[in-house]
């Protein structure tokens, strides 16, 4: 058996590779002395970004819903790291494509080549009281990782901020030193769980060293936090002098449907207000007594996240 830590070169493997979960584990693997690392996206400007960054990584192109070349890669992995899926969009057919379709060519190569382990991202929307397009999909993939056979464990985070993210805080972050008046739904004392992607992606690793066979994991933010409050943090962190300003619920909602007529991909649909306001509270697991890690401070990761001399400066672009 593979020891992961004490073999540096074991072929990993990262699908979803170039978006913010992605970015994050590749830089760090990198930085705990992992060397063979092959990462696969569809997006090209993204994927760009990442070899940029991690020269010494194989960034491999590659449509996944699309059967092709990019199978051949799967030869001699030791861990695959499987994270691609569509997070929003109007209708259910992207994410057929992007999520169950793009699981289904993934899960046949990782049986063809007899990968050893799987570490699966799956996502805490599958306990949201919300149900949309995301978390249907979601909780299909889900079914199919675990009708598939294959040793694997399932992790399923919460909202997660951190570098390179295009959308929620990232996006929330640009948008708010854009703009002299920030909106916020209803009162804004909504209770988040944001989780920070370099301590969830610290829990993939530990998964993927330790080969934790069917277990199931809930990776949630370690301190509470409002909504507005994540807002003035960001505002503090970045220096902005942006006014913070509450407005109705079913008023915001109306002005991000109509924005949504005029934008092709919207940054945030109505699915994701009515989830935020849904009153949904997540018990997850503890990352000091399930996988010996210390999370990192709420006030530390924003600072981080905003301020790293390297990666807070990395825009990536939206796509799904």
């Amino acid at each position: 058996m593979t020891q992961l830590g004490e073999n540096k070169n074991a072929k990993l493997l990262v699908t979803g590779a170039a978006g913010l979960v992605g970015q994050n584990l590749i830089a760090e693997l990198v930085r705990q002395g992992y060397g063979n690392i092959t990462a696969i996206d569809k997006h090209e400007k993204n994927l760009a970004i990442l070899q940029r960054l991690h020269p010494n990584v194989t960034c491999l192109r590659a449509d996944l819903a699309e059967g092709g070349d990019w199978q051949r890669h799967f030869a001699g992995v030791e861990r695959l790291f499987l994270l691609q899926a569509q997070i929003t969009g109007a209708t259910f057919a992207p994410f057929q494509r992007n999520t169950l379709d793009s699981t289904k060519n993934v899960l046949e190569a990782t049986k063809k080549h007899a990968v050893p382990f799987t570490v699966f991202v799956s996502s805490s929307v599958l306990h949201s009281v919300a149900d949309g397009n995301y978390t249907r999909s979601k909780r299909a993939q889900e079914e199919m990782m675990k009708a598939s056979g294959l040793a694997h464990c399932v992790v399923r985070p919460t909202l997660m901020f951190g570098w390179f993210d295009p959308k929620h805080l990232g996006w929330l972050s640009r948008f708010m030193a854009k703009t002299p008046v920030y909106p916020i739904p209803g009162h804004g004392r909504y209770v988040r769980q944001p989780l920070y992607a370099l301590d969830f992606c610290r829990v993939l690793i530990w998964c993927a060293e330790n080969r934790p066979g069917g277990a199931e994991y809930d990776i949630v933010g370690q301190e509470d936090i409002t909504y507005i409050d994540m807002i003035r943090a960001i505002k503090r962190v970045k220096k902005l002098k942006t006014l913070i300003v509450t407005i109705p619920a079913p008023l915001f909602k109306l002005m991000m449907k109509t924005y949504a007529l005029f934008v092709k991909n919207p940054p945030f649909v109505a699915d994701q207000l009515d989830a935020l306001m849904a009153g949904d509270y997540f018990t997850g697991d503890s990352m000091r007594e399930n996988f010996d890690l210390t999370p990192t401070p709420f006030a530390a990761a924003i600072d981080e996240t905003f301020t790293h001399p390297l990666y807070s400066a990395v825009i990536l672009e939206r796509t799904t």
